[in-house]
Formats: C-alpha cells, structure tokens, sequence
C-alpha cells in the first residue's frame, strides 16, 4: 500500500490513478472499476447511480450508457458531472469533477463489440429509465431482438453512446488513524492549463 507520506508528494494526479487503481484491482473482492456518477438535471436537481470505468487517460474517465437513459438526458441538459471511486480494502477514495464531452463514434463502436452479446441484444431491448409495464415485457424484448439478429452481428444501437469526464479537479483521500485522513487535491482551470496540487485537512 502506498503509505500517505508518498502519495501526497505526487506531481500531478492521471499517474497517482494509475498507480492507485492498479492496487485496487488486486485488493477489491468486486468491480474495482465501480464509481459513482454524480448528474444534475436542468434545473439543478441533482442524481447519482453507480456506474463502471471503461477507459482512463490523460484525456479523461470514459463510461458508456444509453444516451436516452435518465443520466444521457440529464448530461445532455448540463454536461458536467462528478465521479467517485471507493476502494473499502485499500481505505481509499477518489473524487473527481469536470464538464463531459461525448467519447467519438469509433470509440464507442470498438467498446460495443467487446461486451457479451447478450448485453448488446439487452442494449436493444431496454428502453433505460423509462416506465416498464412487467418483467415480461422487458423479456419479449429481448426475445425479439435475439431472433432479428440470429448468429449475425448485434451492432451497436444509435442511441448508446460513450461519455468522457474532463476532470478539472482531482482529490486524493487515504484514511487515517483517528480519521485524521490525508487528502491532496489537484485543479486546473482548463483542460490545457497546468495542475496545482493543495493538501486539505481531514
């Protein structure tokens, strides 16, 4: 485990991720990419569900979802958001925030192909968010796009698309002995501006 005393001497936060999901993915019994998404709708009201991580870099945190989903309709609305990650074994946290952009076309295309193909019949078949009349309605569904589609390929339906965070703010949280926790977070004021780091009391 990364003691406090090292992480807080990082010089800016992507490698600090990298480094502190790699430890997650060996300590976390379950879904060590499991993060929380925090949305708000056009008039401000605020929203969050947990979510998984599908791709991390210097450019920001994608996830994927159907965009006429209750959270694709709110980031329409007010495309910002905030993520957290909660790593209970390693007594960790990270909090990040920032505007979304929409991950490219060829982007969400190669993620469809990868997931089961049940998955992508169920993409088809659900209408996310939206009122469902029973359980067996949701199964016809995907009865029926399973047998439109055959052996075929199940391409990726227009309306999922993939989301980017472009984070402008990063916190860092180790727990500590007391709860006397060490935190450092990192912002930016534009993606293209340089990082400063601050460390916060518990």
């Amino acid at each position: 485990m990364v003691e406090p005393a090292d992480f807080t001497t990082a010089g800016e936060p992507f490698g600090l991720f990298r480094a502190w999901f790699a430890e997650a993915e060996k300590s976390e019994p379950n879904d060590p990419e499991a993060m929380t998404l925090a949305t708000a709708d056009a008039g401000g009201m605020p929203n969050a569900r947990m979510i998984l991580l599908k791709g991390a870099d210097e450019r920001g945190f994608v996830f994927y979802t159907n965009c006429e989903s209750a959270k694709g309709l709110e980031l329409a609305a007010n495309p910002k958001a905030a993520l957290l990650f909660h790593w209970k074994s390693l007594g960790r946290q990270i909090r990040m925030r920032g505007p979304i952009e929409p991950a490219t076309e060829a982007e969400a295309d190669t993620y469809f192909a990868t997931r089961h193909r049940e998955s992508r019949i169920g993409a088809w078949a659900s209408s996310q968010s939206r009122p469902l009349q029973s359980r067996a309605t949701l199964e016809q569904a995907v009865q029926h796009f399973a047998k439109k589609f055959g052996d075929g390929d199940v391409p990726r339906p227009g309306y999922w698309c993939g989301y980017r965070l472009v984070p402008l703010e990063i916190e860092f949280w180790q727990s500590g002995a007391f709860r006397l926790h060490d935190r450092i977070v990192f912002h930016r004021a534009t993606a293209q501006s340089a990082w400063t780091k601050t460390r916060l009391y518990p």
